[in-house]
């Protein structure tokens, strides 16, 4: 089939590679150039970088607009496959595919519709998750399935070893369904949107850690929030990083949440929480580098007994070097 494939992070690339290699990519839409560091230097999405790799042309434009559909209907389509591309797609755009069109998505619809669901099922601490390719529908995630695998969850899973599996997942189903789509129509399974749940956009802010909160949802926010944007707390009024933390939700030193109650060279660094302790295994200063606990507490002063979090700050504000 001739396709045009739209994704942008790096998720997204295994399904473009594995439909390149029987399918025709016509073209691929992709987010526009992002600009970091001090130079401002364009960076283009992981997605671009394979199609250039490929050969195939690359589509980045800022709106789905009139122009935009001129182009993408002169590579003439048949079919769009979609996996994170992060745009609406509109009925006009829609129109161009005689053949459809398909969206991988990591989780198991009608739960965690929206553009978040590997943080949201870790947060969540749902014991499975999955990946389906769902026909696009003009309503976000509510088209109908054409296919699911189920994902048993162990509860370690971090928002970055997870995206590792749904990616290779998400593009042993793509090509399989649009191998199918290739013979001739699919039949689909409609959503049941009375069961659907939600999650939104991750914010820098939403890695802040509250230590009232319990040491298993703490966990969970560490996992759910690696690599970004990073579970943080701050220690002497310095952002925190905690990159790695294992719960142990039925003991309690019953002390102030937030407080360094031990240094235990076999489990970690153990705060009190709001229920549990929380071992941090792997931390990182602000402009220092990442290090394991042992040799994060052996290099670092005032440990026993300091008090984490927003309140050990400057006036308990938050400011930039929190967030």
């Amino acid at each position: 089939m001739r396709i045009l494939f739209a994704g942008s992070p790096g998720i997204a690339v295994p399904g473009l590679l594995a439909l390149a290699r029987v399918h025709e990519i016509v073209a691929v839409l992709t987010n526009p150039d992002s600009h970091k560091g001090r130079g401002m230097g364009g960076s283009r999405t992981p997605v671009a970088e394979a199609a250039c790799a490929l050969g195939i042309p690359v589509l980045a434009p800022e709106r789905l607009d009139p122009d935009a559909r001129e182009t993408v209907a002169g590579f003439r389509p048949e079919l769009m496959a979609v996996y994170a591309y992060g745009k609406i797609f509109g009925p006009k755009f829609l129109s161009l595919f005689p053949s459809g069109s398909v969206n991988v998505h990591p989780s198991l619809l009608p739960r965690w519709r929206g553009c978040a669901p590997i943080p949201a099922a870790i947060l969540a601490r749902d014991r499975e998750t999955g990946v389906v390719v769902q026909r696009v529908s003009l309503g976000m995630d509510e088209g109908e399935l054409l296919a699911r695998e189920v994902l048993p969850l162990g509860g370690r899973e971090t928002a970055e070893s997870l995206s590792a599996i749904a990616a290779e997942t998400g593009a042993r189903l793509l090509l399989s369904t649009v191998d199918r789509l290739a013979l001739g129509p699919v039949p689909g399974e409609p959503q049941d949107g009375s069961g659907a749940s939600y999650c939104s956009k991750l914010r820098k802010e939403d890695g802040i850690l509250d230590f009232a909160s319990s040491a298993l949802d703490l966990d969970a926010r560490v996992r759910a929030f690696h690599p970004w944007p990073g579970a943080c707390t701050a220690f002497g009024g310095v952002r925190l990083a905690v990159i790695e933390s294992f719960p142990y939700p039925d003991e309690d030193a019953r002390a102030l949440p937030g407080t360094v109650v031990a240094l235990d060279k076999s489990r970690g660094i153990m705060v009190q929480t709001g229920k549990g302790l929380l071992a941090l295994l792997r931390l990182q200063l602000q402009s220092k580098k990442a290090l394991p606990h042992r040799d994060f507490a052996n290099g670092t002063r005032g440990l026993p007994g300091a008090v984490l979090g927003i309140a050990a700050c400057a006036n308990g504000k938050k400011d930039e070097t929190v967030i």
